[in-house]
């Protein structure tokens, strides 16, 4: 086998969202990397919907952004629609979303990628990895020839034998017209991994002119829009409408007689879908209640006539798609560009990670993105950064990467992922996260920042800004909770313009603040800070105020939480050995090797009387 004369410290498989923010995070912290992409033309490609967020998924994006990711800068460059989304619940579980333009979305990760310091990009397939003594030192392309590096991070996409469906007919593809990955599979199960199988899709594009937008309903994005990084200033493309639809009875009953030629009804389709993401024939067959069903119509570029159909995605074959798709009021002579398919591909069930993204059975080895059984490209690209830092570390011989469920929502998926493994496509969200309150968007800058920072991936100027603002967030909370506001004549009248009882007595400003009718429009009436507050500033005031007893009760759970992570459990702990547990737990013990009790208490079927065993044996090896 010929080689490539250098040597890496880091070889990146796969050019997507996981695989940009990989090579960028490890490049930056110095490293020596090569991102090693199928097809240049697809870097950061946006192969189902062109948005970037959603619920929990927003607060990801500002998580990578906060840590010294890419993925929250290039949206803000090719966002043409943006909303805000559970502006009417609190502020925890509020999301930002954005519509981009794919095709530049592509060009602006591709130029950042080309020119990063540090990393080599190159058009290749990867048909091997090479290990010697169970540690990668390598990969070999479908020419047979080599690269080496001291660590791998796979970040396969859909590409690991993926397979296209259209109604009875399939094709070997990573995406509709790319190609897959089957040598790389085989490569993997040969080193001793169990692959599984899953399912997603994609909806059809309709050409825009064959469109009566008329008979829908105009959605314009919020104004102003809010940019995903913390570093942006805003939107920098023209912001587009999107428009929404009805599917109503008679395009469900197409589906239900056509039911048998769905490669997913028919048979055709083993891997498991994603639950939380169903096509529409899915939707049709799992709530055969429903009469109706939204369709949302969202541009894919400025440049181009193709709208992405959301909530029509299935795979049926072209004749049922044209007829399912005329069925819909306004797409009555709608022109398909692209069809709805499926598609199948391989992922290796994550509980064979350790929660540095690492696999367990190849030292130097690291997955992350679909590989790991996740869906959606935020969820993606924050396992791209997490293996990428990670990676890295090993490489320079720094402590591991990790963050907990207490400090981020990138830490409560991998947790997730190691400790309880995924037999169908994972995806975040709000309820997934524990201390959702303490992890909102709002505030991911003042968690991770710094963490950044101490990686290589933040520079110092923003660490700076950071620290300021949280001075003078806490210096403003503390300044309002002193002032004491009398029962005058103004400060009643203020109150009853804002539906607000009246006070008899003096009152703490901050006692009135955290009346949900009342903002920050009563400081500044009646006791404004001496320097003007950036909003940023006066948002964390208002959360910090307002929701004082629930932070506080959430930091209490993070302690008790932080007590039982702090127990950490040996490396090569015999589990086994244990008495009093069931043999299936056992197993599960061993499979996942938590590294701390509270690790272990999240394992399924882990009960308090288990978790007691566990907690005894331990304070026995350790003498205490």
């Amino acid at each position: 086998m010929s080689v490539y004369p250098t040597k890496y410290d880091v070889i990146v498989v796969g050019a997507g969202h996981a695989g940009c923010e990989a090579a960028l995070a490890a490049a930056r912290m110095g490293c020596r990397v090569l991102l090693l992409a199928i097809d240049l033309d697809k870097i950061a490609a946006m192969p189902c919907s062109p948005s970037i967020g959603g619920m929990a998924k927003g607060q990801l994006v500002k998580e990578i952004d906060a840590l010294g990711g890419e993925m929250a800068k290039v949206t803000d460059k090719t966002a043409i629609h943006f909303r805000k989304l559970n502006t009417k619940k609190g502020p925890a579980v509020q999301s930002s979303r954005t519509q981009n333009d794919k095709n530049r979305y592509h060009m602006v990760m591709k130029s950042v990628i080309e020119q990063t310091p540090n990393l080599d990009v190159k058009q290749a397939r990867v048909d091997e990895l090479v290990v010697e003594d169970s540690r990668v030192v390598g990969i070999m392309d479908y020419t047979g020839y080599g690269f080496e590096a001291k660590t791998v991070v796979l970040a396969t996409g859909t590409f690991l034998s993926g397979r296209v469906h259209i109604g009875s007919r399939s094709f070997k593809a990573g995406r509709a017209g790319e190609f897959a990955s089957y040598s790389l599979a085989e490569s993997l199960r040969k080193l001793g991994f169990t692959l599984g199988r899953l399912k997603t899709g994609t909806p059809p594009r309709l050409h825009r002119a064959s469109i009566d937008f008329s008979k829908m309903s105009r959605q314009d994005g919020d104004l102003p829009a809010e940019p995903f990084s913390f570093s942006s200033q805003g939107f920098e493309m023209p912001q587009q409408p999107s428009y929404i639809g009805r599917i109503e009875k008679n395009t469900i009953e197409i589906v239900q007689k056509n039911i048998k030629l769905s490669a997913l009804y028919s048979g055709q389709i083993t891997g498991t879908s994603a639950r939380y993401c169903p096509s529409f024939e899915d939707k049709v067959m799992k709530f055969p209640h429903r009469d109706s069903h939204q369709l949302i119509l969202e541009p894919e570029g400025i440049d181009t006539d193709e709208i992405y159909a959301s909530g029509l995605g299935n795979s049926l074959p072209m004749e049922i798609q044209l007829e399912m798709v005329h069925s819909v009021e306004g797409l009555e002579f709608a022109e398909i560009m692209r069809p709805a398919y499926a598609i199948e591909y391989d992922y290796v069930n994550p509980v064979h990670l350790s929660p540095k993204l690492e696999t367990k059975k190849i030292t130097g080895l690291y997955m992350a993105g679909q590989i790991n059984g996740t869906s959606g490209y935020e969820e993606a690209a924050a396992q791209g950064l997490w293996a990428g830092i990670n990676a890295a570390c090993r490489v320079q011989e720094r402590p591991a990467f990790s963050l907990g469920r207490s400090q981020a929502y990138l830490g409560v998926m991998v947790d997730d992922l190691v400790t309880r493994g995924t037999i169908e496509p994972y995806r975040m969200f709000t309820s997934r996260a524990e201390y959702r309150l303490m992890l909102r968007e709002d505030n991911a800058d003042l968690r991770l920042t710094e963490i950044g920072h101490d990686l290589g991936l933040v520079d110092a100027d923003t660490v700076k800004d950071v620290k300021e603002r949280r001075k003078q967030i806490y210096d403003e909370i503390s300044r309002v909770r002193k002032v004491v506001v009398k029962p005058v004549p103004e400060v009643n009248s203020y109150l009853k313009d804002h539906d607000s009882q009246p006070i008899d007595n003096g009152v703490h400003l901050d006692q009135l603040l955290k009346r949900s009718e009342l903002d920050y429009e009563l400081v500044n009436t009646f006791s404004p800070a001496d320097a003007l507050l950036v909003k940023r500033v006066v948002r964390q005031v208002e959360i910090e105020v307002k929701y004082e007893g629930y932070i506080q009760k959430q930091l209490k759970e993070i302690k008790k939480f932080k007590d039982l992570e702090d127990k950490k459990i040996p490396e090569h702990f015999d589990f086994l050995a244990l008495h009093g547990l069931s043999n299936e737990l056992k197993g599960k013990l061993s499979m996942v090797r938590p590294q701390s009790l509270g690790q272990a208490s999240r394992i399924d079927g882990m009960t308090p009387v288990a978790l007691s065993i566990l907690m005894i044996a331990l304070k026995a090896r350790s003498g205490l």
